[in-house]
């Protein structure tokens, strides 16, 4: 086994493999367990009509509005089976020296805001402080419930569908950049620009429950799966995997919005690498697809059809100009750029 540091992000996926297919053994009850690109947990508890979808994910990349990132950001994978949120378990993590009542508070309230926006309870979870941190860290647990008959999950994408991305990409980007360059930015841009960038967590917004019901609604979906840490690229690789099929995407088509190719390009970061959190990637045959995509549009949701799903198992290509490449793998989310030593 190689004994070497190990970059930021996600583990690499074929180190990942080899760890689940050794330490994960799902058992009795479970309909969907771990894997690369798949959302969330599925168990089958018993009962004649739902499943339990559970979910865990942390927040690490900023300290502002933790506790609204982390509502969203775990709402949106239970979302993406088809579910609907309804419990909510936090372990709130302040670092030793800079913690406050204040500071406790504020997060406390923002997971409770954000869970009374979308009907979510919570329901318990754990508070530490500690040493070796230098931000606050949330780490959310969502529970949410699927009708048996309404699961939807990332495998479910078939050769022929088309591919649809909602509002575009890189909102969660803009918005940890315009968070923690802030004060640099400001140097740069009026503040006006800098305040809109930051409160793209809420506008456009990085949750993607509406875009899901409204898709799910219209009727036809096969895969619903948002593109988080390693951006557009790394959703797209999971969708593919997930599902044993090929992609082709159309890069004349993603949409990158303004602000996103102003500060990603500022900083030197690649928009389809970048963490992407508030779009939606969704499957369905084609007659189904502009129904979708008619649906979203009359919700106010920006939905592009961006490509296709093709035979051709794990491939992803993207085509430009008329040609045709591998689309990039990101080893790490882009965004981890701005947080590294200047020494690396």
């Amino acid at each position: 086994m190689a004994n070497k540091t190990l970059p930021p992000g996600k583990l690499p996926p074929d180190m990942l493999r080899r760890l689940l297919a050794s330490y994960a053994k799902p058992g009795k009850g479970v309909v969907v367990g771990p894997g690369i690109g798949l959302d969330a947990a599925v168990l089958d508890l018993g009962g004649p009509a739902e499943f339990l979808v559970a979910k865990t994910d942390p927040i690490t990349f900023v300290a502002e509005d933790v506790g609204h990132y982390s509502i969203a950001i775990n709402a949106n994978d239970i979302a993406c089976m088809g579910g609907t949120p309804r419990w909510f378990l936090a372990s709130v993590i302040l670092p030793e020296g800079t913690a406050t009542e204040e500071t406790a508070e504020g997060i406390f309230r923002s997971i409770y805001e954000a869970c009374e926006g979308i009907g979510v309870s919570v329901v318990g979870g754990h508070t530490e402080i500690t040493h070796g941190i230098d931000r606050p860290i949330v780490v959310g647990h969502m529970l949410g419930t699927v009708e048996k008959g309404a699961l939807i999950t990332p495998a479910g994408a078939r050769p022929g569908d088309s591919i649809i991305l909602t509002k575009g990409i890189a909102i969660e980007a803009v918005s940890v950049i315009a968070r923690i360059k802030s004060e640099e930015l400001k140097k740069i841009y009026h503040e006006e620009f800098v305040e809109r960038c930051r409160m793209f967590l809420k506008e456009p917004g990085v949750s993607v429950l509406k875009d899901a019901r409204t898709a799910i609604a219209a009727g036809g979906v096969h895969c619903l799966h948002d593109p988080t840490e390693g951006g557009l690229s790394s959703g797209l690789y999971e969708i593919a995997e997930a599902a044993g099929v090929g992609i082709t995407v159309r890069a004349g088509d993603i949409r990158v919005l303004p602000e996103a190719f102003e500060l990603l390009g500022r900083y030197g970061l690649d928009p389809l690498g970048s963490i992407a959190s508030g779009a939606l990637l969704i499957t369905a045959g084609p007659d189904d697809s502009v129904k979708i995509i008619a649906a979203l549009e009359r919700e106010g949701i920006n939905a592009y059809d961006i490509g296709s799903v093709t035979e051709k198992d794990g491939c992803v290509r993207i085509e430009r100009s008329g040609t045709s490449a591998d689309m990039p793998v990101f080893e790490r989310d882009e965004i981890t750029k701005l947080f590294q030593k200047p020494s690396q």
